[in-house]
């Protein structure tokens, strides 16, 4: 399966849209703030460690085990590597079809250690 390209400018704006609805709730709570990585939408803590991002279509999550392998099961789920080799630790990439888990991978996000 070859990841989506962040490019695509229709998937990119799906994605965004796909993070701006999931993050609306926690920005209003104080517990996230909207931001950029490497180019891309993002959310971090308030205190500028990232959380989440859009990539594509997909949502990235940073997570912790056991959240890690949980979205890891998920089929077409797989670690981020925006690059090929370039895999970042800890991040897992979620596609669009398991879109009604990402508030749990949010939360799960917060919970791990900052």
């Amino acid at each position: 399966m070859t990841p989506p390209s962040p490019a695509d400018p229709d998937e990119k704006a799906a994605g965004n849209a796909r993070l701006d609805a999931l993050s609306e709730p926690f920005v209003a709570a104080g517990l996230v703030v909207r931001s950029q990585m490497f180019g891309m939408r993002s959310l971090t803590r308030p205190t500028g460690k990232s959380l989440a991002g859009a990539y594509g279509p997909d949502l990235v999550f940073r997570l912790a085990e056991p959240a890690r392998a949980e979205a890891l099961a998920l089929e077409g789920a797989h670690m981020f590597e925006p690059m090929a080799g370039r895999r970042m630790n800890g991040w897992v990439q979620v596609p669009p079809s398991h879109a009604a888990l990402d508030d749990h991978f949010l939360r799960a996000a917060l919970e791990a250690p900052a």
